[in-house]
């Protein structure tokens, strides 16, 4: 980006309460320039106009940049397991983004740069994906399952049979020369 066409610097009214690590990597208004916010990227997360708080990269299931609308659906934590978490989509949240700057292209690095690792599997009566992110500032990995629609979550044989994936998941990622 040349220095005669970089976006200015985020208002100070703006800015959220970023953590004493955090600084902003991108910015772009929201809406139609009727004073509906800004979205806000970050090393540690990405800051969504009317929520007081940032979605960490790895709580994020899915960003899509239509070149327009920005859409993100944020995972929620449905249940905790011995080894992973269990999640389920949040509703997806659209944003318009009439001079998005490099917004959308950090949205899907950082987003993109949080998985470690990936597998969809069926399980008894549906299926669901496991995933690996990353977290700042948490050493290893966070492993997640997403069930797909449908699938019985708490189902003992699914419990079971998804504990036993995770955990060929886990000892197929694990690093073998420490």
């Amino acid at each position: 980006m040349g220095l005669f066409n970089r976006k200015p610097k985020l208002p100070p009214a703006h800015r959220p309460p970023l953590a004493a690590e955090e600084r902003v990597l991108a910015w772009a208004a929201a809406g139609d320039g009727g004073g509906d916010g800004v979205v806000v990227a970050s090393n540690l997360g990405l800051w969504l106009p009317g929520r007081g708080h940032r979605i960490g990269w790895h709580d994020i299931l899915k960003a899509v940049w239509s070149g327009r609308e920005l859409t993100v659906t944020p995972a929620e934590r449905v249940a905790e397991r011995d080894d992973y978490l269990v999640v389920a989509d949040c509703p997806a949240e659209t944003y318009l983004l009439l001079d998005p700057g490099d917004l959308p292209h950090q949205v899907r690095t950082r987003v993109t740069r949080s998985v470690a690792f990936t597998a969809h599997h069926p399980v008894p009566g549906g299926a669901g994906r496991i995933a690996a992110r990353r977290v700042p500032g948490v050493d290893g990995l966070t492993w997640t399952v997403r069930y797909d629609p449908g699938t019985p979550v708490d189902d003992e044989a699914v419990a079971a049979e998804t504990g036993r994936l995770v955990a060929a998941a886990r000892g197929a990622t694990a690093p073998t020369n420490l």
